[in-house]
């Protein structure tokens, strides 16, 4: 009779012991935050207002972004749900209306005080020490395939970024099968592409062969255009911007997402 109730008694203390393992499988997903890519939803949780894009990008131990107002960049670590990013972010310098830098500060404070990071679904939620969401920033897809674009600056080849000239659309689509084509402003383009995380390149572009005399310096962009497309040898995601950059980093083209695209 003892042997059996020891035995029963054994047998209890094993199940016990597997209530805490079954436990812990239910923890927050702590996956690899390198590669990924993230648009800013909301700050101590007041949802983002209007305007402004404000996103996160982790590559290679470095985090980079625009805080809405100017681009940032500095180093990060992650321990488990641990995360904490450098004390000092190198930052452009630009001045923007009181609003956005209100709220670009606060998104800056926040990534600075974040503690302990969380990915929930296609969330990822960045804590403080005592487990508060401090940010909260919506997934990214960084995939160029099946996207469509319309260009809003283009580099004039003479170290100068142009905005499009009024009365012309020039765009930019890459198909699933590495082909990319759109508008030039007057005549429409097509060639191939091909791209594997940030690097691009694009080629054998042929064009049509109309002549357009409005708006007066619609063949002169359409060529610069043409041109920058190029020289593109990385590809930068900004929430719905796309920015096309040279070997060197100079910007070749900028563009905003098309409707549907």
């Amino acid at each position: 009779m003892s042997i059996l109730v020891r035995a029963s008694i054994g047998l209890v203390t094993c199940c016990a012991l597997l209530v805490p393992l079954d436990a812990a499988t239910a923890a927050p997903d702590t996956g690899s935050l390198d590669g990924s890519a993230w648009v800013l939803t909301a700050v101590a949780g007041r949802q983002v207002p209007g305007g402004a894009t404000v996103t996160l990008q982790f590559a290679s131990g470095r985090l980079s972004g625009s805080d809405g107002c100017n681009r940032f960049a500095g180093g990060y670590s992650t321990t488990g749900s641990a995360f904490e990013a450098s004390p000092q972010l190198a930052t452009t310098a630009m001045a923007c209306p009181e609003g956005v830098e209100t709220e670009a500060r606060a998104f800056i404070a926040a990534l600075a005080a974040a503690k302990g990071y969380q990915i929930d679904g296609a969330r990822l939620l960045l804590l403080s020490s005592d487990g508060t969401t401090l940010v909260s920033l919506a997934a990214q897809s960084l995939l160029i395939e099946g996207t469509s674009w319309n260009a809003t600056g283009i580099n004039n080849g003479r170290q100068a970024v142009q905005s499009i000239l009024n009365g012309t659309i020039v765009t930019l689509s890459f198909g699933a099968d590495g082909d990319a084509s759109g508008s030039g402003g007057c005549n429409r383009y097509s060639g191939r592409y091909e791209a594997s995380g940030s690097s691009i390149s694009i080629g054998g572009i042929t064009v049509t062969a109309m002549n357009c005399a409005s708006p007066e310096g619609v063949m002169e962009q359409e060529q610069a255009y043409l041109k920058a497309l190029a020289t593109a040898k990385s590809v930068r995601f900004e929430g719905d911007r796309l920015e096309l950059r040279t070997e060197d980093g100079a910007l070749a083209a900028s563009f905003m997402r098309a409707a549907g695209g």
